[in-house]
């Protein structure tokens, strides 16, 4: 017994495993004579279908019967297929989505967006220059005296006429908006971020909970916005081309022309 002792490793911890037992027996009890059963086994696609698509592959190369075990393996498989690839392809989406704006380890280094508005600006002033050229040329051409006038001249001074007509109603216009928002008086912002307020014919009413009824607040109730991630086209053709098997199909090719 004293060889027993020394060769058991609980007994010299001080462990004593009839204890122990009944302890985890008492704890599980709830457990101890139950059935544990797997959760059905659901395909993710419909087996009559599939079963029908697979067999009409299947015919072709020379076999005429599939067995049920065959339909939901492949459903499972497609499943799996196309969890990997939605993971994938949001992951794509979420680094496309993120921005180093505020981050202290990246400087920037170009700003499209600037030099588009600059081009912009450009363009604008240019034509805001051509414009105040042709103007000049149709103030010229009315004022001119001439008696004898070619039909070029007499165009001009028409367009003239007409642009003048035209900046004498914008201006009309311009006065009469004036005028209306002086009427009016300074417009003062709705409060639409009050927490239990329903605007109902221009006068706030206060929704109470409960069976109370009346003028009140009521406790603002906080929904969690879910963030969501949108993937386009472009983050696909960029998962595609990263996949060895999708690299040079003919998916990739369409999905290129488009």
């Amino acid at each position: 017994r004293d060889d027993d002792d020394i060769n058991d490793v609980a007994s010299m911890a001080g462990v004593n495993l009839n204890e122990e037992s009944a302890r985890i027996m008492a704890t599980n009890s709830d457990l101890v004579g139950t059935q544990i059963q797997s959760c059905k086994d659901e395909p993710f696609l419909a087996a009559i279908p599939l079963h029908k698509r697979i067999l009409e592959t299947a015919k072709k190369l020379g076999i005429t019967d599939v067995p049920a075990e065959v339909v939901t393996f492949i459903s499972h498989a497609t499943q799996n297929r196309l969890r990997a690839v939605i993971e994938k392809v949001t992951v794509i989406t979420q680094h496309r989505m993120e921005s180093y704006k505020d981050d202290e380890w990246y400087e920037q280094a170009t700003d499209v967006r600037s030099q588009l508005k600059f081009f912009e600006q450009l363009e604008r002033l240019e034509k805001q220059r051509k414009d105040e050229q042709e103007r000049e040329i149709l103030l010229k051409a009315a004022k001119s005296r001439s008696r004898q006038e070619d039909p070029e001249q007499a165009r001009l001074k028409q367009k003239a006429k007409e642009m003048q007509q035209q900046e004498l109603a914008q201006m009309r216009q311009r006065d009469a908006n004036l005028t209306a928002l002086a009427a009016i008086g300074p417009r003062k912002k709705r409060k639409l971020d009050a927490p239990g307020l329903l605007s109902i014919g221009g006068e706030g009413v206060g929704l109470c909970g409960g069976s109370q009824a009346g003028l009140g607040t009521a406790s603002p109730r906080q929904y969690p916005r879910q963030k969501i991630t949108r993937v386009n086209l472009r983050d696909f053709i960029f998962y595609m081309e990263q996949e060895r098997e999708m690299s040079h199909s003919l998916l990739l090719y369409r999905a290129l022309l488009k």
